[in-house]
């Protein structure tokens, strides 16, 4: 795939400005992590040539001098509040990330609990991190939050918070999700650090917007569209502007709350380290595109993604989702249409040719364009993706990867033993049938080691998948879209 983001330039740049950034305070620096650490599969797909673990490779080349603090709101332990790219509670996320941090040699020093209560949810979640020997701290509510800056700044404020102790000069404070808490933990840490004496300093790690790019650049438009539910908004930096009359890209929630955080570092050390608040971020993202061009291109077709995967979302609900037209307008600016990708318009052309029946269209990375249509023994998803494994290993189309044979004992095991409707084989049975071919096809075995180049490619489907099907093309590192239509119009459900 052509690449638009220089990685390795990134995770030099970035660690050294954060070392800079520590340097500029009395070596002890509070900085707020925001996006995903491990999984940032938004700014890989945008930003081509980011992995999607770049932000903990960075952080690991600052291991010997950062610790980590996970913060979580009692009121989601209390609620079960879920993760819904994993399906589990923040309470065992927060179990997750230490076990990741952890895992690959970073310092957890200890979880804050925000916001908190008695309950007995909340007692039974400390408790289990003090058997695994992790400390843990209280902040709580506090009256006129975040207005009311006497108050807060103040022993009746962050002073009745406890302290959280730590050891090393780079406090990286992050969280299972958004309003956890983050920013009131690091202003209420470097409160405490004042009366001790020490000049601690705050910093915001946030990858997008990215500031120093045009406000509607695709990529940063692309951040509107991924945080589209949240209504976020790009703005202009105001206060960067008035400060040094130079333009930066902010977003809304953090220039409305600047001055109140403006006036918190005055009261809190004397006078604010920031004039903006783009000062306060850390990221170095824009930097590092080194083709803008293919990363305008890779954003555009995300915004895309987002809008059908929002009219899906729609179908399957049933109900207008309000971040719908938050994203046409998105498209809009961005000057797209839908059905204008290739990839789009050959599955609908395989469609027509097949009579209105389900078809799929995978873009290959020279810009090959493979389709699949329905037939009796295979889903057009899974025909698409066999064929585009014969493209790649140069096998041609006469070719029988996987035969007929093969196939029917597993439509048996589907449709009578286990109880499926649906007699074709799905995209994981097709691979696990193909596997199951190697030993006695060379051919199928040539084909099975191309699966590695369908990263990054984009494709189409004419109906909803099912989730089977859309959890398979997503673990390979297929971009997947597809029409707000299913198979069978007239069914009251959406099965699989």
């Amino acid at each position: 795939m052509k690449i638009g983001f220089d990685n390795d330039k990134y995770l030099a740049m970035q660690s050294t400005h954060i070392r800079e950034r520590i340097a500029q305070f009395d070596n002890k620096l509070y900085l707020e992590f925001g996006g995903k650490l491990f999984d940032d599969y938004h700014a890989s797909r945008v930003l081509p040539g980011f992995q999607p673990d770049s932000k903990l490779q960075m952080l690991l080349q600052l291991k010997d001098q950062a610790e980590i603090v996970v913060v979580i709101s009692a009121e989601d332990i209390v609620s079960n509040k879920l993760r819904g790219d994993y399906g589990i509670t923040y309470d065992m996320d927060v179990l997750r990330l230490i076990d990741a941090f952890q895992g690959v040699g970073l310092f957890v020093g200890s979880v804050c609990v925000t916001m908190y209560t008695p309950a007995p949810e909340v007692e039974a979640f400390e408790n289990r991190l003090h058997t695994l020997g992790i400390r843990t701290f209280r902040h709580y509510k506090i009256a006129g939050y975040p207005n009311d800056v006497a108050r807060i700044v103040s022993d009746e404020g962050y002073g009745k918070n406890d302290y959280i102790e730590t050891e090393r000069p780079l406090v990286v404070i992050t969280a299972p999700g958004p309003g956890s808490g983050k920013m009131a933990v690091c202003l209420s840490q470097l409160y405490h650090e004042h009366k001790r004496g020490v000049k601690a300093g705050y910093a915001k790690f946030e990858t997008f917007p990215i500031w120093n790019l045009p406000l509607k650049h695709p990529v940063n438009l692309a951040y509107e569209a991924a945080t589209a539910d949240l209504n976020d908004v790009n703005m202009i930096d105001p206060f960067h502007l008035e400060a040094y009359g130079e333009t930066a890209v902010n977003y809304n929630r953090d220039i409305e709350i600047f001055p109140v955080l403006h006036a918190m570092f005055e009261m809190i050390s004397g006078q604010s380290p920031y004039q903006s608040p783009t000062d306060m971020g850390v990221n170095m993202a824009g930097n590092c595109i080194v083709d803008d061009e293919v990363c305008c291109e890779a954003s555009r077709k995300e915004i895309l993604r987002r809008y059908l995967k929002c009219l899906c979302e729609q179908k399957v609900g049933g109900t207008v989702k309000e971040e719908r037209f938050k994203l046409e307008l998105l498209l809009n600016q961005a000057g797209l249409t839908v059905g204008s990708r290739a990839v789009e318009q050959q599955a609908h052309a395989r469609s027509e040719a097949t009579g209105g029946l389900p078809a799929a269209a995978i873009e290959l990375a020279d810009g090959t364009i493979v389709t699949g249509k329905t037939g009796p023994l295979l889903g057009a998803a899974s025909s698409a993706l066999l064929n585009a494994l014969k493209q790649l290993a140069g096998i041609g189309p006469e070719v029988e990867l996987v035969s007929a044979r093969a196939i029917e004992p597993i439509q048996t095991l589907k449709t009578t033993y286990l109880g499926s409707k649906n007699p074709r084989l799905h995209t994981d049975e097709i691979l696990i049938a193909l596997s199951s071919s190697v030993s006695e096809n060379e051919y199928a075995a040539a084909a099975l080691s191309q699966l590695p180049k369908l990263k990054g490619c984009d494709m189409h489907s004419t109906v909803i998948l099912s989730s089977v099907d859309s959890d398979t093309l997503n673990k390979l590192g297929i971009y997947l879209t597809c029409d707000p239509a299913y198979e069978e119009e007239d069914r009251k459900y959406h099965k699989k």
